[in-house]
Order: C-alpha cells, then structure tokens, then sequence
C-alpha cells in the first residue's frame, strides 16, 4: 500500500536497502550533512540517530535542507497518494504541480478547492509540512533545474520560465535548495550528459516511473483513440498538441529503459512544469504498481491478466474540457466510431497550430468552440447533440469547473445534473481527469463482457460484490477487465 504515514523504522529499512519503490513517496534528511535524498541515493547509508524524514521536499527545504546532487531528489516519480487521496492535501498537491499558484497565486489555488486561504495553509502546513507558497517554490526550482540542465536559455529567462517574480529571487532559491549557483548546475549537467546539445527551440527531459510498466498497453491504448492532427502514435512513440496556460506546444512520448523520453516543443518556457504534470498524469507515472499489482493479483481469476501484464496504467488526460468532450462523444458508440467523430469535430472547430509539428498540427476545440459551431459538425442523436452543446457552453461560461483538484463526488454530481449525462461519462472522467483509483463502470458493456471472459460474475450486482475485494483500485482491475473484452467494444 501507498505510504500514508512515515513510519521511521519502515522509513530507515526503504533507506538502508535503497529500495526505489519508495523514492518520491518521503525524503530522507541527514542532520549532520544538511541533505536531503530520495530513499535509494547510492551514497553511504547515515545512521539512524541522524536522519529524519520529510513528506515532501517542500518540508525539508524549509528545515534548512538542500537537495542531493547525486541522487537529484526532485527527478522521481511523485507520490501516487495524491491520486489515492480525494482530500484536501490531495486535490492541491494536483492543482500546485500544475501551476496554479504560480498562475493564481494562493487566493485561487484556495478557490479552487473551496476552502480559505487560511484553512488551506493550516492542512498543508500540517499533513505535509510545508504551505503551498513553499511547495510552489519547491516546484518551481524543479522546473528551473529541468531548464538549466537541458537547454541554452539564459538565466534570467529560466528564472521568469519558471515563474520566479526575479533574477534574485531565482538564484537564492537555486543556492538554498541545490547549495550551488545556476551556472554550477548547467556544468554539472554538461559534465553528465552524454547526449546530443540541446536543439533550440525544443527540450528533452526523462520522465521517471516505478517499475514495471506496461508501456505497450498504454500505447494501443492511446494510440486506439488518437484523434488525427491532435495526436499520433508511430514506430512506439506517442505524439500530441498542447492546449497550455501561456501558449501552444507538442510533446513526443518514447518508453526507454527506467523512463519514458519526453521531447518537448513550447511557445512559452512558464508552461514547462504544467506540461510536464500532465504528462506525467496522461502516462500515471506517479503509480505505485506492485501495490495495485499485489492486491489484484490475489483474485483467482485476475490472477493470470495481472502476471500477463504487470504495471498496467490508468490513463490521464491533458486537457479536462478535452476529456469531458471525449467521454460524452464515446458513451454509446465503438472506439473507431468516436473516434472518427472526434477527428471530424477537431478538423471543423479546433485551432491550428502556429508551427506544426510534422502530423501535428491541431489543437482540439475549445469548449467555446464546440459550442458555438458544434451543431453544423456534430453527428448522430438530437439528444446527445445538445447534451454536448450545453455541456461546452456551461464550461466556457466557468458554471462547469471540471480540473485535476477537483471533488470526485462534487465533479460527478455537477456532470450529471446535465439531461443526458450519466454514471458512465461521470465515472469515466473521474477517472480519466483526476486520476481515480477505485472507479469501477459496471454498467460499461466491453467491461462486463471482460468479466465473462475471464470467469467473474458480469452482473451489476455481482461484479460490483466481486469488486469490493479490489478496492482501492477497481480503476486499474477495470483496465484489465477492458483488455479481455477486445478492442472493438472499448469506450473512448
């Protein structure tokens, strides 16, 4: 299970083995060094009388701790609690590793989570042990360091990339986190690299993840509902567009031994660490799989999917208005028929793409958009015609708030209160959006059918019984569920 509480001695025993599995989970701090590390930093395990452990690095930053240089401890996996967790702590971690204090500062962050600005710092404060200005910050000289170390731009526009208010402001915090300044960290950097120099205009980061990964499962299944234009994927690489909070971009996604290869094309360098947390949430880097893979292995008959394919993922999203279109689209129909739909919607009504990037070449439409001219492209039903028309509309007006910090229960009961708009579609984008763990579409017909294939009861009821044993992670048991029941049959 998903570290919910540090526990030292367990905390000391992750250390001592250097067990990977842990790394991004907690942050190991020696007093006598004043470092703080992931878990499997290959330098000489301290004693136990000197270390202490922090929840993020956010804490230990503000306890007077710097970074490793060795074991980069920002460079991991994050903490697959934050998809576990639909709390408070939860929902903001999501939105701050998305950028929205540097976009909104507190007071929206604060907003966007229904609570006060007070209330929120005093959770944060106490469940993580940093506000969220300090785990902004945190995220910040993350981002910084990525632009440091793989590209050319100069310090002063990697401090306002980053979102840093000044060139002083940047250089502290580089200084009081990595302990040297930013020109000792690009020749560190250099002094590493063993690949190509850094191609203007584009950036390559490694994007970590806990193994295994069924990175070949993720591919067929995105590569089932690429949307021409927006997405691709080709020769094992997965390539889309980028609807970002300062401008336009493209990423191409390519599974490597340990990481996925991200190559990066932005408009605006500020939107380098909201990309990278929807990527991350697109491909669910951040899961724990041996735990997912533990508990759902110890059913009979999931037993055989789960050995098969070890490290199955739940795929994110990018773009929650995007998503939202998606599943509205896919209720009723076939995988290639939405998906014809969609490619037909993002041709009429997307936006092109100042610089394509070879098949990429569009953005998908906006809810505006879809809104305003969806009736003259938009096929099939009346009924499920003006379902999407008066969804887009409600999310280009800001009366539907569907992002990643999100209530699952509020953001399922605002869907439905939409004429049209069911369990499936509420549950779906639950799962796709704010990456839920425990959702389970019993009624979705290709899962049932999955069901059948593999001996478990298909029936509401029975599957739903039979699903309780799986929590908390019926999303993933779904995946295999969707897997045995055929391509053909599966939802967009």
């Amino acid at each position: 299970m998903v570290l919910v509480l540090i526990d030292s001695e367990q905390g000391y025993r992750a250390v001592s083995a250097r067990d990977a599995r842990f790394d991004g989970q907690f942050i190991v701090a020696v007093r006598t060094t004043r470092i703080y590390c992931r878990p499997s930093c290959p330098a000489i395990t301290p004693k136990r009388r000197n270390v202490e452990f922090y929840r993020t690095a956010a804490a230990a930053q503000q306890a007077g701790y710097r970074a490793c240089r060795r074991c980069l401890p920002d460079a991991v996996p994050g903490s697959p609690e934050w998809n576990l967790r639909a709390d408070l702590a939860g929902r903001a971690m999501r939105l701050i590793s998305d950028g929205v204090v540097e976009l909104e500062g507190v007071p929206g962050l604060a907003r966007r989570v229904g609570y006060s600005e007070r209330h929120l710092t005093r959770v944060l404060t106490t469940e993580l042990g940093a506000g969220p200005l300090a785990l902004a910050r945190a995220h910040r000289a993350h981002s910084a360091r990525l632009l440091i170390e793989t590209t050319t731009l100069s310090f002063a526009d990697v401090a306002f990339a980053s979102g840093f208010a000044s060139v002083r402001q940047f250089n502290d915090t580089i200084r009081a986190v990595f302990a040297v300044t930013p020109s000792e960290l690009r020749m560190a950097a250099k002094r590493r690299s063993r690949g190509a120099p850094p191609t203007a205009g584009r950036l390559t980061v490694r994007l970590a993840y806990r193994p295994p990964f069924d990175a070949a499962g993720l591919l067929d299944f995105l590569a089932l509902r690429a949307i021409p234009g927006v997405e691709s994927v080709i020769d094992g690489e997965y390539a889309r567009t980028l609807r970002l909070p300062h401008g336009q971009g493209t990423a191409r996604l390519r599974p490597a031994g340990g990481h996925v290869d991200c190559t990066l094309r932005l408009t605006d360098m500020r939107d380098l660490g909201s990309a990278v947390a929807r990527l991350r949430r697109l491909l669910d880097l951040d899961a724990d799989p041996g735990a997912v893979d533990e508990l759902l292995g110890a059913d009979p008959e999931l037993a055989g999917p789960v050995a098969a394919t070890p490290g199955i993922r739940l795929p994110g999203s990018v773009d929650a208005p995007e998503l939202v279109s998606r599943a509205l689209i896919g209720q009723q129909i076939t995988v290639a028929a939405a998906r014809t739909a969609l490619g037909r919607l993002a041709a009429a009504l997307g936006e092109p793409l100042t610089n394509p990037d070879g098949e990429l070449t569009t953005l998908f439409p906006t809810p505006a958009a879809i809104a305003e001219g969806g009736q003259a492209v938009l096929t099939g039903p009346r009924r499920r015609i003006a379902t999407m028309l008066e969804v887009n509309a409600a999310l280009a007006a800001g009366d539907l708030d569907v992002h990643v910090g999100a209530d699952p229960d509020e953001l399922s009961a605002a869907l439905r209160a939409f004429a049209g708009v069911g369990p499936w579609t509420a549950g779906y984008v639950q799962m796709r959006v704010l990456g839920a763990t425990d959702v389970l579409l019993t009624g979705d017909v290709a899962l049932r059918s999955g069901a059948t294939n593999l001996g478990i009861p298909s029936d509401v009821d029975g599957l739903s019984n039979r699903a309780r044993a799986w929590r908390p992670w019926r999303s993933y048991a779904g995946m295999h569920l969707w897997r045995y029941a055929g391509s053909s049959r599966r939802k967009s």
